[in-house]
């Protein structure tokens, strides 16, 4: 399979993972569903991976994933709180900045300076963003903007674009040195095994037995599983932001999802800020 199909089928699992996790939300906090993903996403691939492998891991490896665990965490706590405050329709979008801070990592990191292609993109992206809360243009020039700032998933989900941008090449690294399979799984383990105690700690016997008993909550595990596998499939075959220009297709998804699935409104200017955004994306990762 091309490295595109598995972007984009990434880009499908993701949402559809978000959408169960947004479900599950009304009733489970954000920490369970965060450590619930990934637990009910290791059975996928966990015993299948090539563990023999592990003794032939260099030190470099091991530095990188403890570089990751960190910003991971962080992102993934952010990621879920955002979702369950704000629309999925208005939160998942920003992650179209991925591509755009990972240009800037990479200026700052590697000296690699914008083409002109690149920069149409990152002034697609932010008019973009704009657009997405362009109803809000009677208010004043500046209103769509203000409004990103007043909605506390849309902050919260910019914080987690800048440190997707930070994790996307890390993870590749790592992933380019254990294998897709043999990382996602000891990726996997490490952040269910960091993750447990607290979890167990703030959660009652009650919840946890309620969560495990939510379909929802049991199925976004294999989603989010099926799109650990394809990100990762895709990341080693093409250029870091090439693959994650793509996903972030993820953010349209997401768009129908809130409309069909929980009867978000303003569909038509999240659907345009959307495509606009998708637009500057492969501006910057393509031409």
């Amino acid at each position: 399979m091309s490295w595109f199909a598995y972007a984009l089928l990434c880009a499908l699992f993701l949402a559809t993972a978000d959408v169960c996790a947004k479900k599950a939300l009304g009733q489970v906090d954000e920490y369970l569903v965060a450590w619930g993903r990934l637990l009910c996403a290791a059975p996928l691939f966990v015993p299948i991976a090539p563990w023999r492998d592990v003794a032939t891991l260099d030190s470099q490896f091991w530095i990188i994933v403890l570089l990751l665990l960190p910003f991971e965490i962080t992102a993934i706590f952010l990621y879920n709180r955002a979702i369950k405050i704000s629309d999925l329709s208005i939160t998942t979008p920003f992650l179209g900045l991925t591509p755009l801070f990972l240009a800037g990592t990479a200026f700052l990191v590697l000296g690699e300076r914008v083409s002109y292609s690149g920069l149409t993109g990152i002034v697609l992206i932010v008019i973009g963003a704009y657009v997405l809360n362009v109803s809000r243009l009677r208010q004043g020039l500046l209103a769509p903007i203000a409004a990103i700032a007043r909605e506390p998933g849309s902050r919260l989900m910019v914080i987690v674009a800048l440190l997707y941008s930070i994790t996307a090449l890390l993870g590749k690294m790592a992933a380019q040195r254990a294998g897709p399979l043999l990382f996602a799984a000891i990726y996997t383990v490490i952040v269910v095994l960091v993750l447990t105690p607290a979890v167990l700690r703030n959660s009652r016997p009650a919840l946890l037995r309620k969560a495990f008993r939510n379909p929802w909550f049991l199925a976004m595990g294999p989603c989010y599983g099926l799109m650990m596998l394809c990100h990762l499939n895709a990341i080693v075959l093409v250029e870091a932001s090439y693959m994650i220009s793509v996903k972030r297709c993820s953010l349209l998804f997401g768009i129908v999802y809130g409309r069909l699935i929980f009867k978000e409104a303003g569909f038509r200017e999240r659907i345009s800020g959307g495509l606009v955004m998708i637009a500057g994306i492969l501006c910057i990762a393509l031409l």
